[in-house]
């Protein structure tokens, strides 16, 4: 990857000098040198919040700073922050100091800071994370879609399984894939399928896609979900794609392969298909 720690330095270097306007994901991705779709992955990985947590965040600590200590209006703060109204700034600085913009203006109050990022490098003890390149063909899955907002993917993608498994679903398709696709940067197409079997009909509500031929990083995860997936999803952003120099990410997509579980949650296989290209 081409300078990775500078891209992502570059990348909260501009959110932070943009604040105060209105901020374009892909103009953030495009410091980092990724795609929107593979920058907030990244981000959130490594980071544990979102891109808008991390924006909306700061907006209120430094919100909140001018308010308790210059003569600034509340409907002035709420629209240099990116707020459309007195109330929906209200409400956000409330849930974030725990006390309303008015209130922080005392003398004495209460207020949280959340402060900005920094790259720091820090020397590990190497660890082993197995993986393979592999040319695939052209294949195509059958599967059902739903969109999903980037913002709240990680309590949203679980909730479409749990409703696809308690409808009946897996009747249909038993989740043998995945797979996240970029839509627009701020959503996603999230597709859960199987193979698609060109001579069965589609049911209604399911659809197909085509996954292009390309190269894979595989990775295989080993043990219980969904902490063995966690485990290896943070390793290859945090280590693999950091030190890897003969590939770099390729289409705006990933996949997650199921296997059926075994007897003793510790034996299950899965795997995390990541599309790359040679450097």
């Amino acid at each position: 990857m081409k300078g990775w720690n500078e891209g992502i330095t570059n990348a909260i270097a501009y959110m932070e000098e943009n604040l105060t306007e209105d901020i374009d994901i892909n103009k953030i991705a495009e410091k980092a040198y990724v795609s929107s779709f593979y920058f907030q992955k990244i981000f959130h990985v490594l980071c544990g919040f979102t891109v808008g947590e991390y924006i909306r965040n700061r907006r209120l600590s430094l919100a909140a700073q001018e308010l308790c200590s210059t003569p600034i209006k509340v409907i002035d703060a709420a629209l240099k922050y990116g707020y459309d109204s007195p109330d929906s700034f209200a409400r956000a600085f409330t849930r974030f100091h725990g006390i309303s913009p008015s209130a922080a203006r005392k003398q004495g109050s209460k207020l949280n800071s959340f402060a900005p990022l920094k790259i720091k490098l820090i020397l590990e003890g190497s660890t082993m994370l197995e993986y393979k390149i592999v040319e695939k063909s052209q294949f195509t899955v059958m599967g059902k879609s739903r969109k999903i907002n980037t913002e709240t993917a990680y309590s949203e993608i679980p909730m479409f399984w749990q409703e696809h498994m308690k409808s009946g679903g897996s009747e249909v398709v038993c989740g043998m894939y995945g797979i996240c696709m970029d839509n627009d940067g701020k959503s996603l197409d999230y597709l859960i399928a199987d193979n698609y079997i060109p001579w069965n009909e589609v049911p209604e509500g399911y659809e197909t896609k085509v996954i292009p031929a390309g190269t894979w990083a595989i990775f295989p995860c080993y043990g219980a979900l969904p902490k063995a997936l966690q485990d290896v999803n943070t390793k290859i952003w945090s280590e693999w794609m950091p030190s890897c120099r003969a590939y770099k990410l390729a289409g705006n997509y990933n996949i997650e392969m199921y296997t059926p579980p075994c007897d003793s949650p510790d034996d299950d296989y899965n795997e995390i298909w990541i599309p790359v290209e040679k450097v």
